[in-house]
């Protein structure tokens, strides 16, 4: 087999259950043929990673929440027990009904939770993240660090103590928004808070995206990351050979964690190691 690939997929769907005040698909919803289509590109996927004759990990980053929908339910079973699936992972807000993830490969899925406060509260939470553990499903567990937020990420670290890894996604949209005593504070909540609180300046510099990581989309086509627009090819019309290769960042600059996970210099495998994608450090392996 050949070196193993990550892959972030986003299809088209575009909705969520949710209704928070900062996100444009708050309590959007998709038609019947838009959801239908979404399907239809999402099958063509799994069908194509079964085809590749080489290690696949991908974690899915839609807009909005999948998980609520059977059929990414099901498209998460059948890559769990695909063999060349290394790891499949998702990001949700851990609403939606977890039954199906007994029928899972559970050394393969993990999940990317984020816990939101203006939609639930952190005891209802927290009984999915028992759901979880009782199906033996890796996760990690997340919130944005916004002030309003803190009595929250208080409470909830204190009830999720450190049965797994509870990340704090810094809020970047206002220069100097924490103090240092509220940095301090987060990194005990969040040893990795600083990773996650910096604006990395990125141009020139060598990353995987594009050379073991790339972006695909719900028609097959490929960027090198979520955030460099420029389409290096599509999956169903060129192999991976034809499409891969290692190109230093073109953007000025990188503030995500889906991005800068790619940066070869902060070498993320040594903190996370095969769990990079869904935000597991080694030491909550």
């Amino acid at each position: 087999m050949d070196n193993g690939l990550n892959i972030l997929y986003r299809g088209p769907l575009e909705s969520c259950n949710y209704d928070c005040s900062y996100c444009p698909f708050a309590k959007k919803k998709n038609t019947r043929e838009e959801l239908a289509y979404d399907k239809q590109c999402l099958d063509r996927f799994v069908a194509w990673t079964d085809s590749q004759n080489r290690p696949i990990s991908i974690l899915f980053t839609p807009w909005g929440e999948a998980l609520i929908r059977n059929y990414y339910q099901q498209s998460l079973i059948k890559l769990s027990q695909q063999d060349n699936i290394k790891k499949i992972s998702i990001q949700t807000n851990l609403s939606g009904n977890l039954s199906w993830t007994k029928s899972a490969n559970s050394d393969k899925l993990a999940l990317w939770t984020t816990f939101h406060p203006t939609e639930t509260t952190v005891d209802r939470f927290l009984e999915k993240c028992n759901q979880l553990q009782q199906n033996n499903i890796k996760y990690s567990v997340g919130i944005v660090g916004k002030k309003e937020n803190f009595e929250c990420i208080k409470e909830l670290k204190e009830k999720i103590q450190n049965r797994v890894y509870f990340w704090v996604n810094a809020y970047k949209r206002e220069p100097d928004y924490y103090s240092q005593a509220e940095i301090d504070w987060l990194l005990e909540i969040d040893p990795l808070f600083s990773l996650n609180n910096t604006v990395y300046k990125t141009k020139g510099k060598a990353c995987f995206a594009g050379e073991s990581s790339i972006s695909i989309d719900g028609e097959g086509n490929v960027t090198r990351c979520h955030f460099i627009k420029e389409k290096i090819g599509n999956i169903y019309q060129k192999s991976l050979n034809q499409i891969l290769s290692s190109q230093p960042c073109s953007n000025d600059s990188c503030r995500c964690y889906i991005g800068y996970m790619n940066l070869k210099e902060l070498n993320l495998n040594a903190i996370y190691g095969d769990r990079v994608l869904e935000r597991i450090p080694i030491k909550n392996h």
